[in-house]
């Protein structure tokens, strides 16, 4: 399984798939997950983008398979995981690439967007929180929640919400699982900073076609609340679902990966030709 060695004491895993003609130049998709996930989050998506892209899935730092942190170590910043994701594309020799992210990780994807307009081609975010995710009040709390019970319990309170109630019994306890193996320690480094950041000053700053993708009953935040600040995103476009979900990327990953495809797809056919 692929690992990058990035400094002495990181090491991230990532998953790298093209299906595509081996004739051709094909052009990468880089997917970040969200919060308590890893790579397998995006199973769903590898067969559908696979075959027209490069898709690759890094595990961020103190996720899945990459090392995590062991002890105390100081919170990470938003800008961590974004410096972890181009220090990985520099020794994997790619210079631009298309963004899809979910969740938090979409949170991220947008400073990420703004601070490296000459990296990213297009950026696809996916039941995404706003631009101010007001949860000082819930990081403290969760803080001493998980240090006392670790992430079992929180993850299986909160799956409601995440899939939606139209998502299978198995598929519950299978999302349920795979956040519940997160280090506690991951998690407390990744929540006391990550969360609290405001990148609204970073929408404009966003250069690459945008696809915002939401559902109609996300917890995360009306269609109207997503629409004001998608509109701040020069380039951007709404895709909303029906559901009452707000981890679409999961609930409605079929969907959600064929939108992206074709969204990726017809930004490609506008380029001027060579």
């Amino acid at each position: 399984m692929p690992k990058a060695l990035l400094s002495n004491d990181l090491t991230i895993h990532y998953e790298d798939h093209d299906f595509t003609d081996p004739w051709t130049q094909s052009e990468v998709v880089v997917m970040m997950h969200g919060n308590l996930e890893s790579s397998k989050a995006w199973y769903a998506w590898v067969p559908i983008l696979s075959r027209h892209f490069r898709v690759i899935r890094p595990d961020m730092r103190g996720y899945g398979q990459s090392r995590p942190p062991v002890g105390e170590f100081d919170p990470w910043t938003i800008d961590v995981p974004i410096d972890d994701t181009i220090a990985l594309m520099d020794q994997l020799g790619i210079k631009k690439f298309h963004l899809i992210a979910a969740k938090i990780g979409g949170f991220i994807a947008r400073r990420f967007a703004a601070r490296f307009p000459d990296r990213v081609k297009t950026l696809t975010v996916i039941g995404t929180p706003p631009p101010i995710y007001d949860t000082a009040a819930r990081v403290e709390s969760l803080t001493k929640d998980i240090k006392a019970n670790g992430i079992g319990p929180y993850a299986q309170q909160t799956m409601g919400g995440r899939l939606g109630k139209n998502f299978p019994a198995k598929g519950v306890q299978w999302w349920i699982d795979m956040m519940a193996n997160t280090p506690v320690s991951s998690q407390l480094c990744f929540i006391k900073r990550i969360p609290l950041e405001d990148i609204t000053p970073d929408l404009p700053k966003i250069q690459c076609p945008t696809l915002v993708i939401t559902t109609e009953g996300s917890a995360l935040g009306s269609v109207e609340v997503t629409r004001q600040w998608q509109r701040l995103i020069p380039h951007s476009r709404l895709f909303v679902l029906p559901g009452d979900s707000y981890h679409a990327a999961a609930s409605e990953a079929e969907q959600c990966a064929q939108e992206t495809l074709a969204f990726m797809q017809e930004q490609d056919h506008k380029k001027p030709s060579q």
